[in-house]
């Protein structure tokens, strides 16, 4: 009888210890669920060739809004990301747009035109979303043209086209893509 007092305290014991970890795992996931961030985090990686790309940024929401030319001014430098800014890290040097990106981690801008859109690369990373970048600051600025797609309602980061040779990054957001050419070196 004794024997069975002893197993059923330890099954109790083992139950107890297993229901505590099961809510500890519980609670840290409930703690990465970004609960009441309305830009939520997101993170975009490619492989091309023997390059390794990551994207990481914070997907703000169009919510009815005219976005560039109104909510985004025409000729002001911008953050594809909300709260910080975009930051674009490479495990070696590109090509980006026929421009040399040498391999590392950046902060990632742009300026919004109608016709030609300026993609910026600066060496100051992590930073807030309204500390713009100075001019000392750019590693690498080059252009891009946008194109009309259906509308996205979150920004977003993708690779459409990508082989061992290149890829191609858009960035979409309403119904605008900026769409930049990458090739490892």
């Amino acid at each position: 009888m004794k024997a069975i007092q002893v197993h059923s305290k330890a099954t109790r014991l083992t139950s107890s210890i297993l229901f505590a970890g099961l809510v500890l795992m519980l609670t840290a996931s409930c703690a990465d669920a970004q609960a009441g961030k309305k830009s939520q985090l997101a993170t975009v990686t490619q492989l091309v060739g023997p390059a390794k790309i990551e994207i990481v940024y914070r997907r703000p929401v169009a919510r009815g809004r005219e976005l560039f030319g109104k909510l985004v001014p025409y000729g002001r430098i911008w953050t594809p990301s909300a709260d910080s800014a975009a930051l674009f890290t490479t495990s070696v040097d590109l090509d980006v747009n026929g421009s040399v990106l040498k391999a590392g981690r950046y902060a990632v801008w742009m300026v919004p035109d109608s016709a030609s859109w300026a993609v910026v690369f600066s060496k100051t990373q992590p930073v807030f979303h309204l500390n713009l970048p100075q001019s000392s600051d750019e590693v690498l600025r080059v252009k891009a043209a946008p194109h009309s797609a259906e509308h996205m309602e979150t920004l977003g980061f993708y690779f459409p086209v990508v082989d061992g040779y290149s890829a191609v990054l858009n960035m979409h957001w309403g119904k605008t893509v900026v769409p930049v050419r990458i090739k490892p070196r």
